[in-house]
């Protein structure tokens, strides 16, 4: 029973956020990488809050209500910050669903110990652990998760001014929770009640803001795609940007960097119409061409250059969702390869 209602909550409050994902951002393989990755933040901020309790000599209540949040949402913040950092988020709703993930594994690896710790405590420990502090745990870590990624999304800077905001949000939630300002089950019935709320309002406009960008994505890219197919590239200001450095390369490099941007754009397009058939409910087929496609990206890439990427920025100058759209589709097909991971990445 304990074990039910210390770790059951906070895991069924995953599954519904990943049920109400209609474009299925988040594979479930990475949500179970997400989840280990919370495990392995709470052993390792178990070890890190023992050492300093022990080298500072701090007592219980300072532990708890100050440095454990700091540690904790540092530690479980640095999984997002990578996630984030690498694009592999692309939308509000990925990013929630990333962090309470993270917070889920770290929730219920902690009771876990709290079950080893106290193995004979009072079911009314296991409601408010279960439903309370590991559904707040995954919270914070979800709005962690959201702030850096609407930061991020702006262009605020590096690192720092992107995920600091979230942090301190984290950190400060995670503190007033453990004050116990009012009682424990007053603390577990917010938190019931808030975050549901929270999740929803981010879904309803990650939701809208993935529609736009798919509507506006989609009919500018293949556009653009069918110009390249006709030839009539250069009628456009993408093909008179290329004709302004067509003097710098050879003709050869040019003529790559016109096939590199026809082999983007379609991969684009496949990406997009991926998720569109997921949010209609249908399961897209396995394209057999995408390793081919992603092979001749990264051979593309290669025999333009360094230089020649360099002056291709302005036209591959990606958001965010851009370039977590070759990152999801290089991760639909199958194992990646070091060309697929190099091209996808680029």
């Amino acid at each position: 029973m304990a074990a039910a209602v210390g770790l059951l909550p906070v895991l069924v409050f995953l599954l519904a956020l990943i049920s109400l994902d209609s474009y299925k951002l988040v594979p479930l393989g990475r949500v179970l990488l997400l989840l280990a990755a919370g495990v392995a933040a709470a052993g390792l901020a178990l070890l890190v809050n023992r050492a300093l309790a022990g080298a500072l000599a701090l007592d219980p209540k300072t532990l708890v209500r100050y440095v454990a949040p700091l540690v904790e949402e540092t530690i479980k913040g640095a999984v997002v910050v990578v996630l984030i950092a690498r694009r592999r988020v692309g939308f509000l709703v990925d990013a929630a669903i990333a962090g309470f993930a993270v917070g889920a594994g770290f929730a219920a690896a902690e009771n876990l110990h709290t079950m080893l710790v106290l193995p004979d405590a009072r079911p009314a420990l296991w409601l408010v652990r279960g439903f309370g502090t590991a559904i707040m745990h995954g919270g914070v870590t979800a709005s962690l998760a959201i702030g850096a990624k609407t930061f991020a999304d702006r262009r605020r800077g590096g690192l720092a001014p992107v995920f600091l905001p979230g942090w301190l949000l984290a950190v400060a939630v995670h503190s007033s929770f453990n004050h116990f300002f009012v009682g424990p089950d007053l603390q577990t019935l917010a938190v019931l009640v808030v975050l549901p709320v929270l999740f929803f309002l981010v879904f309803r406009v990650s939701e809208g803001r993935t529609r736009a960008w798919l509507g506006t994505g989609f009919d500018t890219d293949a556009e653009l795609l069918e110009l390249v197919h006709s030839g009539r590239v250069s009628t456009t200001p993408i093909g008179a940007y290329l004709e302004s450095v067509r003097e710098h390369f050879s003709p050869t490099t040019v003529a790559d960097m016109i096939c590199l941007l026809r082999l983007r754009l379609e991969l684009s397009l496949r990406a997009k119409g991926i998720l569109i058939l997921r949010q209609a409910g249908a399961v897209p087929r396995p394209d057999p061409e995408i390793e081919e496609k992603f092979t001749e990206l990264r051979f593309l890439e290669s025999s333009i250059g360094p230089t020649g990427l360099a002056a291709l920025r302005p036209i591959f100058n990606f958001s965010d969702q851009d370039l977590w759209q070759f990152h999801m589709l290089a991760g639909s097909s199958g194992p990646k390869s070091a060309a697929r991971r190099r091209a996808s990445g680029s």
